[in-house]
């Protein structure tokens, strides 16, 4: 990673976003439960899973929810409708008074979109702890995914994370919904690379069987594997096997602990590549293990918590 996107980085607190789970804000039931989940984030729909008549009720749900609960180290999404919808303005009002983490934009296709969201808060003077998340879930969000994460690179900007939505691609583009996502593996990978090349977080589609936590475990080790920091879910079955694929390992550790100690020693000051047992270790591998190593830490703190 270049010094440049290292600084970036830098700029957006790391968080546990392994297991991100989506409420619906229409079922208080559901809400009421978030409390006892392990989950790392939680993001409240106002979006596709409330219908239009029912869109003010969701919004005082989130209210009365979010100022009568303690969710601890668990953030908190809200997810509103589109910029372009008449939903929106009121959505954002809700934003604003409650101050949740972050507000997940859907369908973003355009960096402007993200851009006038941050004017929006900037000029509401939010406090900077108000994230933004990017859903990318069109044919048009997936070609533009790297300008839109480059919106993220100013010094002011509130762009934290991507999330991808399979079922509105796999509508626009006809692919089906099959096991090991075949066909959407391009469109996957070119949305990582870019959240990758601009510091930013990238969490994976939601599985829709969940009940098939064979299949979703699968899932999840082939989006670790591809490079996403996480998952989107839709039950809270599906929290733990979430937080195991994405979590890092006791090998991922240990070599996490031998890189920073390597480093760390005073006889390898300033040299930015060591031996290590036969391997050649940059110093970009010690940046890398610090990372892994600061989100070890907060696994061991909510633990420690619960």
């Amino acid at each position: 990673m270049t010094s440049e996107a290292t600084s970036f980085r830098a700029h957006h607190t790391s968080r546990l976003r392994r297991s991100v789970l989506t409420v619906p804000a229409i079922n208080e039931r559901a809400m009421a439960k978030v409390g006892s989940l392990d989950c790392d984030a939680v993001i409240f729909d106002l979006e596709d899973s409330v219908a239009d008549d029912r869109k003010a009720e969701a919004r005082r749900n989130v209210l009365k929810f979010l100022q009568n609960s303690a969710l601890g180290p668990c953030e908190r999404i809200i997810r509103t409708n589109a910029t372009d919808t008449p939903h929106f303005r009121e959505d954002m009002a809700l934003v604003l008074e409650v101050l949740p983490d972050a507000v997940l934009l859907p369908k973003v296709e355009e960096p402007v979109t993200v851009q006038d969201v941050a004017e929006v808060l900037s000029e509401q003077d939010a406090a900077e702890g108000l994230r933004i998340w990017a859903m990318i879930e069109t044919p048009r969000g997936v070609l533009n995914a790297a300008a839109i994460a480059s919106s993220g690179r100013t010094s002011d900007s509130r762009l934290d994370a991507f999330v991808v939505g399979l079922n509105d691609l796999r509508k626009a583009t006809g692919i089906p919904a099959a096991p090991g996502r075949t066909y959407l593996v391009p469109y996957l990978m070119q949305v990582v690379l870019a959240a990758r090349a601009y510091g930013l977080d990238v969490i994976d589609s939601v599985s829709n069987d969940f009940r098939d936590l064979e299949a979703f475990a699968e899932e999840c080790a082939q989006g670790k594997a591809m490079g996403f920091d996480g998952k989107m879910l839709i039950h809270p079955a599906q929290v733990d096997a979430a937080n195991c694929h994405y979590g890092p390992s006791e090998t991922a550790i240990a070599e996490a602990r031998l890189v920073a100690g390597a480093f760390a020693d005073p006889a390898h000051a300033g040299l930015n590549v060591i031996n290590i047992d036969g391997r050649m270790i940059e110093r970009l591998h010690a940046e890398q293990a610090a990372r892994l190593l600061a989100k070890v830490a907060q696994i061991d703190a909510r633990k420690e918590m619960s």
